[in-house]
């Protein structure tokens, strides 16, 4: 018979696939969360993970269980969410990961309302440019510029945006015109470091200019924004960023705009949440209020 606590510890291992990390957020020692996960594969009577040099994977047995898992899970913290709260005040936590752009400059500055209407929800934001933060399964909402592979979440399009080239004046008055595209290669251009960026998305100046390295890199748009608005060099930011600086000028508007799509991603197991279906319709709200965004028709 499977002990349902047993089940905690084997979705901390499937989610950190390290049992030293599974035990820090268990708050108990790894030889704890091994010893649980080996009495779990005794009552089931199968193999529940291989290790691996990615650390621990679950087997065809562990991702069937999995979905089980997540299943009870998702209905303990409905109910706990349901008799903790009283009068539409909701509770918790709900961690969003997002592009750092994103979750800066467009979610971050329009939680007023949200904290205002539930003052004991707590929110916070994970910005990262790498798509494991989606494969760690360490957020209740995520918002990524690619739709994932993993089959356990729902993805749905929040919203279309654009890019474009910035500079400062001065920057632009003391550098080589630029009238093309082509004439990039003469300047100074702010961009992401290629070795910590795994989201072809972001790969922009690659597609702007091909060939010529980025001299400015830094692993976050808020950084690349930082150095355009000091006269640092010539920076590729989402308009929504771009046009609301003074300091900054667009650069080839009518030749260089490049389309992106946010996608709004929620594990299947906590849509049900209160809580997070708040957060959902929040941004929502912010894809059709926000200025630089769109929502697909």
């Amino acid at each position: 018979m499977i002990v349902a606590d047993d089940l905690r510890y084997f979705l901390e291992v499937a989610r950190t696939r390290r049992l030293l990390t599974a035990g820090r957020r268990l708050g108990v020692n790894h030889t704890t969360v091994g010893r649980r996960i080996a009495a779990l594969e005794r009552s089931i009577g199968n193999r529940l993970f291989d290790r691996a040099p990615a650390g621990w994977v679950l087997t065809d047995a562990g991702h069937r269980l999995l979905v089980h898992a997540e299943a009870i899970e998702s209905t303990l913290l409905a109910a706990m969410e349901s008799t903790a709260s009283g009068g539409g005040r909701l509770s918790g936590t709900v961690r969003v990961a997002t592009p750092d752009g994103f979750g800066t400059f467009v979610l971050a500055p329009n939680l007023a309302e949200l904290c205002a209407t539930h003052p004991d929800l707590d929110i916070q934001i994970v910005t990262a440019t790498r798509n494991d933060v989606l494969s760690t399964r360490e957020f209740d909402l995520a918002v990524t510029l690619e739709p994932p592979a993993q089959r356990s979440v729902e993805c749905a399009e929040l919203a279309d945006y654009e890019l474009g080239l910035y500079a400062t004046c001065e920057y632009l008055a003391t550098h080589p015109r630029i009238a093309r595209a082509t004439d990039l290669q003469e300047h100074r251009l702010i961009g992401y470091i290629d070795s910590l960026l795994d989201i072809a998305a972001l790969r922009i100046l690659d597609d702007i200019v091909p060939g010529h390295r980025a001299q400015i890199q830094t692993n976050n748009v808020t950084g690349q924004w930082t150095a355009a608005a000091a006269g640092s060099g010539v920076a590729v930011l989402p308009l929504y960023i771009g046009d609301p600086d003074p300091r900054l000028v667009r650069v080839l508007p009518d030749e260089v705009t490049v389309a992106r799509k946010y996608w709004l991603i929620v594990p299947r197991d906590l849509r049900r949440l209160a809580r997070v279906r708040a957060v959902i319709a929040m941004m929502r709200t912010i894809a059709t209020t926000q200025p630089g965004l769109t929502v697909p028709s």
